[in-house]
């Protein structure tokens, strides 16, 4: 198994190569720049579970065209899960992927590190999904591979109602957030266990659920909200959702 240290050189060299449409503008910005380092903050201090939220979080807000996103984590090169979709809708595009066995989201996983596709209506690399993500209001989508240790891979799968939404800033800034992502990642757990931690007792989402209830808000708005919370408290976002579930109170957030 690759070493944390591994992982690291190989995220900052190897992984989410940009697609064939890159141009290599460069998207360098100071702004961006200081929001890229609070995110590495962010997911360096967080347990698996709150780093799988915080990077879908962090590529809405900070890659250029960004909608929605998810991330897919496939253990044994066979066993695709969505995990952390900031709406339902991806959830059921994902899972298409898997059960039509096509789409970017399984493309960028197991070949080519990073897919654009620019209007998916007329997307023929992948017919039958490209016709029912069509029907379901997607208008475009970039798909970044996250990492490769051994038989375990993972991708950060970003979608848009517009088309031809995302850009070649939009690659730059996601293979940014991917790299840190996939560190992120390995820092917090061999990511051979990563599978368990997915399966374990999501805390996080139960909070979510008692924000969502209490506020009527999305699911994506209340992470927002423990995130923004945590942040305030200086509290790690997991004990903040325990803090929350065990006391109906969120400390740093609205009550």
């Amino acid at each position: 198994m690759q070493s944390v240290e591994e992982i690291r050189t190989q995220a900052n060299t190897e992984q989410g190569q940009p697609s064939a449409h890159d141009q290599g503008s460069s998207a360098g910005a100071h702004q961006l720049a200081s929001q890229l380092g609070d995110l590495a903050r962010s997911l360096n201090q967080e347990s698996p579970e709150a780093v799988l939220e915080l990077v879908v979080a962090a590529a809405i807000e900070l890659i250029p065209g960004v909608e929605e996103a998810s991330l897919s984590i496939v253990t044994g090169r066979k066993e695709v899960e969505t995990v952390a979709p900031s709406s339902e809708l991806l959830r059921r595009l994902d899972d298409l992927q898997v059960e039509l066995t096509e789409g970017p989201c399984l493309e960028a996983i197991y070949s080519e590190r990073t897919i654009r596709v620019r209007e998916m209506a007329t997307e023929a690399r992948w017919p039958s999904f490209a016709e029912k993500a069509t029907e379901a209001g997607v208008g475009s989508m970039l798909a970044f591979q996250l990492f490769v240790v051994g038989d375990n891979l993972g991708a950060l799968n970003l979608y848009s109602s517009q088309v031809d939404a995302f850009d070649d800033d939009s690659e730059h800034v996601g293979l940014i957030v991917a790299s840190h992502a996939a560190v992120a990642l390995a820092d917090a757990q061999q990511v051979s266990q990563l599978h368990e931690a997915v399966q374990s007792r999501d805390v996080i989402g139960q909070a979510k659920g008692i924000l969502m209830e209490r506020y009527k808000i999305t699911g994506h708005q209340a992470f927002l909200l423990l995130a923004k919370a945590s942040q305030h408290t200086n509290k790690k976002l997991q004990v903040l959702a325990e803090d929350l579930v065990n006391s109906g109170e969120l400390t740093g957030g609205k009550t």
